[in-house]
């Protein structure tokens, strides 16, 4: 007979609802954790970060969780401040170095023109009106600034393999993405451009061998890999899925 009281069972929420991710606070760190992919995705989306071309350069990371561009982004010259709406995701980042902002994606608490770079990694596909996040984006902006993004495309292919497969494997979250928020490509490309940002466009995917060792290790309940050693994104011709964006704001 079991003893003392029954824990409540997990509660359900919605598709894409930001209380998920305080259930999954303890998670971000894990290298082989349910953001095990968010870790591989940071260090892709930091390798398109220069260093910063003057003193006092200041980066925006929107969405920016718990931080896990930090470590990628160390000795590159830059403040790096994080903007994100989880609280418990923000008191993590904060803890990596992160100057951290409580606010949401299409209304950002900054001054026009105040970024030399502006990140928005695995963000536009959690926001419900993703065209007002990269008008935000292109705000924050100065003349010759950076954007750089990764997101999922709005095709039954990546509802397939992020949704119907990807939430069925170890350890990913279920109910983490609504695919009805996926973002064409080319309608980004064009949104972009309308507020001076000529943007660049590639697919990327995790690199297939290092992904199967993962799985694998996974499956099997091996020690997890340490930081730095995860799988790496590697670029595809097709944008079908997952992709890249990166350019660079002009006037």
């Amino acid at each position: 007979m079991r003893n003392g009281p029954i824990p409540p069972p997990p509660r359900v929420l919605p598709r894409n609802d930001t209380r998920q991710y305080d259930d999954l606070a303890g998670e971000w760190w894990r290298p082989d954790g349910a953001f095990a992919m968010l870790h591989w995705l940071a260090r892709a989306r930091a390798a398109l970060v220069p260093p910063a071309g003057r003193p006092g350069a200041l980066l925006v990371d929107l969405g920016c969780g718990a931080g896990l561009m930090a470590p990628h982004l160390a000795g590159k010259g830059y403040r790096h401040v994080g903007v994100d709406l989880t609280r418990s995701a923000l008191d993590q980042a904060a803890d990596h170095g992160v100057t951290v902002l409580v606010g949401d994606a299409t209304a950002v608490p900054l001054a026009d023109g105040c970024a030399d770079v502006v990140a928005a990694g695995e963000v536009l596909e959690h926001v419900p009106d993703w065209r007002r996040a990269v008008a935000e984006a292109c705000r924050l902006l100065r003349p010759g600034g950076l954007l750089v993004l990764d997101t999922l495309n709005d095709t039954a292919l990546a509802r397939l393999v992020a949704v119907e497969i990807g939430e069925r494997l170890p350890t990913v979250p279920r109910g983490i993405h609504d695919p009805r928020l996926f973002v064409d490509a080319r309608e980004l490309v064009v949104e972009a451009a309308r507020h001076g940002v000529h943007l660049r466009v590639r697919g990327i995917r995790p690199g297939l061998r290092g992904t199967a060792a993962w799985l694998l290790r996974r499956l099997r309940g091996g020690p997890p890999r340490t930081v730095g050693r995860e799988p790496r994104m590697k670029p595809t011709r097709s944008t079908a899925v997952l992709y890249q964006g990166r350019g660079v704001r002009h006037g």
